[in-house]
């Protein structure tokens, strides 16, 4: 269905003559789903899990004008790079708020080589929030997002996705566990990846080991300390979002 739906927008915008000057951008959902049938990759682990089989997905931009010989970048991108990337296109500044984004128009032009900063991953857990007594204060009713998402596979034994809602109660040290990673160019730190509630910081050279089978913490203590510096201030940044405090006027 996705293919044809975009082969169809494509078959429009060049009948319409709009092709030429039209940025499309595509890449897929996150990682791979656990499967027999699911492509081969050397990658570990699958959808869901913060190693790179449940992170690393496809990712193509067409622009005839602006991109006209095909070409790859080995810089790594997330969607958070998209509005962005969007903004100084079309001239537009960016909201006043953090961002964990940047631009990737110098990735599209070929003049980037390397990314500038860090990209973090999380799974962060919600249990830690929905578990307190008594529970956060909602957003919104939940009775108003009881099947709110049609599905075509049953959750939970109906054909509709409900969601929780909550304001972030105050933050505490719990609130910072959970599998996370953070990818800079060709290092990456992982922390508690197995889900087991391990600590231990895990390091690997994605350009020599993109399976993540060789853990080189050790023998490069000075960058995992850096990168868990880094990988803890972005955790404290979301947490900041997610309390309210950036939207405070």
């Amino acid at each position: 269905a996705m293919d044809r739906s975009i082969g169809t927008l494509r078959e429009h915008l060049k009948k319409s003559g709009l092709r030429e000057n039209t940025l499309v951008l595509y890449c897929g959902d996150n990682g791979s789903p656990p499967s027999t049938d699911r492509v081969t990759t050397p990658f570990r682990e699958d959808k869901a899990s913060v190693y790179e089989g449940g992170i690393r997905v496809p990712g193509l931009i067409e622009w005839p004008n602006r991109i006209q010989q095909p070409s790859t970048s080995d810089v790594p991108a997330v969607t958070s790079d998209l509005l962005p990337t969007l903004c100084e296109l079309v001239g537009i500044d960016l909201p006043k708020r953090p961002l964990d984004g940047i631009s990737l128009v110098k990735v599209i032009d070929g003049t980037m080589q390397q990314r500038p900063q860090p990209i973090g991953f999380w799974q962060y857990d919600t249990k830690n929030v929905l578990g307190r007594k008594p529970l956060p204060e909602p957003y919104i009713n939940p009775e108003l997002q009881e099947g709110t998402t049609p599905l075509v596979k049953y959750l939970a034994g109906k054909l509709t996705r409900s969601f929780r809602n909550f304001h972030q109660p105050p933050i505490t040290p719990a609130d910072f566990t959970g599998p996370r990673s953070l990818v800079h160019n060709r290092y990456k730190l992982v922390i508690d990846g197995e889900q087991t509630g391990n600590e231990t910081p895990e390091l690997y050279d994605l350009v020599n080991d993109p399976a993540e089978s060789n853990n080189i913490a050790e023998s490069k203590p000075d960058l995992t300390k850096k990168m868990a510096k880094q990988l803890r201030a972005w955790q404290e940044s979301v947490l900041n979002s997610v309390t309210e405090a950036d939207y405070a006027e």
